[in-house]
């Protein structure tokens, strides 16, 4: 089945970033003059979809306001000759099919799946994170989606991250010479760690995953976690695979050193900024 559905998880508080995000969502700080959450919606639609489920809270209307049409800002624009930018506001509404849910359940980042769940019914999904940005010449979920439609195995993104670090993310173990996910780990330590393969917010998903995650007990924190649903579906007996990225980079933005480091990698490769931004760079 062709995917045409994405779930966006935007119900973090992201206290990493306060005072910053006191009053406005994390997902809707700029990437130069693109709020995180454009990027992601993007890099979904140049992929295909057509229906987006933000799973949101309530402090996520500036997020809402932003995919809809601003008639008053429309109308002030093409009032002083800034048809060009007017039409750029205006098509921010007509990316997809945008669709609001609230977030109930317990914390942890498997319940924006069950939060959704009934939208996505026996239908193939994309569930991404937020707040995570993967920088690619082809749109890194448009890689895995080809890849779905050639082998129908559910996946999530992966990339090598230095060993120092493995213990703020999920780790996976790939069975040898493959890329099928034998075992996964939430935050191990350093020396439990199985390989340096850390997962990220881009991942392909079905109705049998979600039967697994409604089963799936709290873990670490006492939260509802992908990964341990991932590891229990392949228990189970279930390929899943890993994608791992290459020609590109992923670029978490929930702390404000890596916030900081993906605002300057898009700055970087915009023709009117790169060479000031590079030099200004230089002389830090």
């Amino acid at each position: 089945m062709k995917i045409k559905k994405a779930i966006i998880a935007v119900a973090g508080s992201g206290t990493r970033l306060l005072p910053a995000t006191k009053s406005m969502p994390k997902e809707m700080l700029p990437i130069v003059d693109k709020p995180i959450i454009q990027l992601v919606v993007e890099e979904l639609v140049e992929a295909g979809i057509e229906d987006i489920i933000f799973v949101t809270r309530w402090d996520k209307k500036p997020l809402e306001d932003h995919f809809d049409h601003s008639v008053a800002l429309e109308a002030d624009l093409v009032k002083n000759g800034k048809n060009e930018l007017a039409q750029t506001i205006a098509a921010l509404a007509d990316m997809a099919n945008f669709i609001y849910v609230r977030q109930k359940g317990p914390y942890g980042n498997g319940t924006p799946v069950l939060s959704a769940a009934s939208i996505v019914d026996d239908e193939p999904f994309v569930f991404v994170w937020g707040d995570d940005l993967v920088k690619s010449k082809v749109s890194f979920t448009k890689q895995m989606m080809e890849d779905y439609e050639k082998n129908g195995k559910l996946m999530i993104g992966v990339q090598e991250v230095q060993r120092e670090v493995v213990n703020r993310y999920g780790i996976v173990k790939l069975r040898e010479g493959t890329n099928e996910i034998e075992d996964i780990i939430e935050k191990p330590s350093i020396e439990e760690a199985p390989s340096q393969l850390a997962d990220f917010g881009r991942m392909i998903l079905d109705q049998n995953f979600i039967n697994i995650l409604k089963e799936t007990a709290l873990g670490k924190g006492n939260e509802l976690w992908i990964t341990d649903a991932i590891k229990k579906y392949v228990e189970q007996g279930g390929i899943f695979l890993a994608k791992e990225l290459k020609d590109g980079e992923w670029l978490t933005t929930g702390d404000p050193l890596n916030y900081l480091k993906a605002t300057l990698a898009y700055a970087a490769d915009r023709e009117d900024l790169k060479t000031e931004i590079k030099n200004f760079a230089a002389g830090l």
